[in-house]
């Protein structure tokens, strides 16, 4: 074999790997290209994007085991279809459902014992775009109770604050959140 030929022989095996290489970045790209649920970290009361609004509030018991935290969740369905949420704890990574997959008709509400909080501080709230089975469009979480939350002695009051909580966050976003 000349050294020309080596020189061929060479460019060829070069060109063969780098084709190889090319082939496996553009298969790991594909792979990576199905987005996986995008997760945010709510950190107030009240969260607003395309499609969907929520906020929270306290609705106080007798006592601390009968006090419920609510989070209202108004979304459109054609957006988000269904709404799940579960409380976790991130050390042993337990998990307790709040909410079943819901569908997101109208106003949907989490309701929590406000106790439960010190087991299960992370609120994961997971919006699906299609039905049952699919996986989380977006996955908004919450790490406790936001500290802005207010509390309500009764349930008509809750219900007038989130329905306008919900409403200023919407206007202050410049999105209808629905």
């Amino acid at each position: 074999m000349t050294a020309r030929q080596a020189a061929r022989h060479s460019d060829a095996c070069a060109r063969a790997i780098l084709r190889l290489v090319f082939c496996a970045c553009a298969a790991a790209s594909a792979s990576a290209a199905a987005d996986p649920p995008r997760e945010v970290h709510g950190v107030a009361d009240a969260y607003v994007v395309p499609g969907m609004a929520l906020a929270w509030g306290i609705l106080r018991g007798t006592d601390e085991a009968s006090t419920r935290v609510v989070i209202r969740i108004v979304a459109d369905p054609q957006v988000y279809a269904a709404v799940s949420a579960i409380g976790k704890n991130p050390f042993s990574d337990s998990q307790r459902t709040l909410l079943p997959s819901t569908p997101t008709a109208g106003a949907v509400d989490v309701l929590a014992p406000r106790p439960q909080y010190a087991d299960f501080p992370r609120t994961e709230l997971r919006f699906y775009s299609s039905g049952a089975g699919a996986e989380p469009a977006l996955v908004v979480f919450y790490l406790g109770v936001p500290d802005t939350t207010p509390e309500f002695a009764t349930e008509a009051n809750l219900n007038a604050y989130l329905v306008d909580r919900i409403a200023r966050a919407r206007a202050a976003a410049g999105s209808s959140g629905k």
